[in-house]
């Protein structure tokens, strides 16, 4: 008999991923199976190695895509199996999310189950669009109100009244389709047609928008801004703290979509870094990085004691040799004498989380650089280089030509990834900004797989050799940016957009 598996209702937060919390990415590391919301940013599923499933009662046009009593079977059923099972639900479970009659059905058919709330919108809205929903000199209190009912109820349960009466905040949840209906209801029972209110659309997402206006202006304000679903209205006095206050919407990168093509499993420092200045990055695997096991690399960390030099053009490279090098019987003692070279920055900090400083690093970020400094210690320097299966010879060129040698071993490999998830080429038809691209192989592989219907936008290459290679795809914009390393690259990102004249920047 199976024994019955267990069900976490997770609170994903609004759509900023960076506000799931501690315990829901726990859950999400410990799960089988993953049924999510359609509202849950996809950014939250790089924490779980689980089956991951599109669980939302709705599409994004509204349209009906499953049942809630066929979301619940399915819990209850994968349970069943023995599955460790997280519904991942956008906000928090419990506030307007149909969380709890999961966990009914759940009680109902003696599944175990533990309930990890979550950020909800209400607050992440007034926090991200710039307005407290309490403040000790305008609100005291705040209600938290349905603006979408059962529609099965004869009639509403709002005591419209009693709202206009409140003596704090109101925000309206999935109300945004009966704006008028809700303003006129409040302005009818007693709220004054001049009170301060607002809409907040995609709250803590890079897309979000804002429309401030008088409680009885606000419906044709938000119908001349084009704001669409989800979003919450807010009605108070609070909003007039906006323009003090707001500091999302302000942040370099805020509003522009950013491709990210990098390898698998080294996308998401860069994503978090687009996050971070407010930009939506858009994860692009170019090939997926697994460690080489071959004879010549382990034969390489036995002899690193005679080299002078040890290499690394790529981070990847650094853990698979030091695995090798353990494997052996050796440790960083066998590097005694040995100078340990980077190509970059990044390069330098994944080498310092095993212990050791890097001792050569060039000011330019390239293979050429990297030779050049090498070649300045010593005129005929002996270079242990650990590589990808695809590595350029650049730097082995560079250092024989000076009168050196170099012994090459493959640490790591590049394996194709046939396909991009259907979400992410779904975002890539709606429409991106730019993408950047920081190898050759990257250029050919988001070459190769960008669908045929979507635009393709500026890209902006980590150096020469990859703008070349974009240009030989026929990529129709390319920029190269003035240094290979991803987060310099982001930073010169907004002048190379308005360069550009790419729209979006700033929402």
């Amino acid at each position: 008999m199976t024994t019955p598996g267990y069900v976490y209702l997770v609170g994903a937060g609004p759509g900023d991923p960076g506000l799931l919390t501690l315990k829901g990415r726990d859950c999400l590391a410990k799960a089988d199976i993953v049924l999510y919301d359609g509202l849950v940013n996809p950014l939250l599923l790089r924490h779980t190695s689980a089956a991951c499933e599109k669980a939302g009662r709705t599409d994004d046009r509204g349209v009906r895509r499953v049942l809630q009593e066929d979301i619940n079977a399915r819990l209850v059923a994968e349970a069943k199996a023995g599955k460790t099972v997280v519904r991942l639900k956008g906000g928090d479970p419990f506030i307007f999310g149909r969380g709890s009659e999961e966990a009914v059905a759940l009680r109902e058919a003696g599944i175990d189950y533990e309930v990890v709330p979550g950020v909800t919108a209400a607050t992440t809205a007034g926090g991200y669009a710039g307005f407290p929903l309490t403040h000790r000199g305008a609100a005291s209190a705040v209600a938290l109100v349905t603006g979408h009912e059962d529609p099965g109820k004869d009639a509403s349960d709002l005591d419209y009244p009693a709202l206009a009466a409140f003596p704090g905040t109101l925000v309206f949840y999935m109300g945004l389709h009966r704006l008028p209906k809700i303003a006129a209801a409040l302005i009818e029972a007693g709220k004054p047609a001049d009170t301060p209110a607002a809409v907040v659309s995609k709250a803590s997402t890079p897309r979000q928008r804002t429309v401030t206006a008088t409680l009885a202006r606000l419906p044709d304000a938000v119908r001349e801004g084009g704001l669409v679903a989800p979003s919450l209205i807010v009605v108070g006095e609070c909003v007039t703290l906006r323009e003090r206050i707001a500091w999302f919407e302000r942040r370099p990168l805020f509003g522009v979509r950013v491709g990210v093509a990098r390898p698998a499993g080294r996308v998401d420092g860069t994503a978090d870094a687009v996050l971070a200045l407010g930009g939506e990055p858009v994860p692009l695997p170019t090939a997926e990085l697994r460690p080489a096991s071959g004879e010549d690399l382990l034969d390489a960390a036995r002899r690193v004691g005679e080299f002078t030099h040890l290499a690394f053009t790529s981070s990847a490279a650094v853990g698979p040799f030091f695995d090798a090098l353990r494997s052996v019987g050796g440790d960083s003692r066998s590097l005694a004498g040995v100078r340990t070279a980077c190509v970059g920055p990044s390069t330098a900090a994944t080498l310092a989380a095993y212990g050791l400083r890097c001792d050569v690093l060039p000011d330019e970020a390239n293979a050429a650089s990297l030779a050049a400094a090498i070649s300045a210690e010593t005129s005929q320097p002996a270079v242990l280089w650990p590589r990808s299966d695809i590595g350029r010879e650049s730097l082995p060129d560079a250092i024989r030509e000076g009168g050196g040698r170099v012994v090459d071993a493959v640490a790591y490999r590049n394996v194709a990834i046939p396909e991009w998830p259907a979400e992410t080429v779904a975002r890539l038809r709606e429409g991106i900004n730019v993408v950047l691209v920081g190898s050759p192989s990257a250029a050919r592989a988001v070459a190769a797989r960008w669908p045929g219907d979507a635009s393709r936008p500026l890209a902006l290459a980590g150096s020469e050799d990859v703008a070349a290679t974009l240009v030989e795809t026929g990529w129709p914009r390319v920029r190269t940016a003035e240094s290979p390393v991803f987060e310099e690259m982001l930073r010169g990102l907004p002048s190379a957009i308005g360069e550009s004249g790419v729209a979006g920047i700033g929402g």
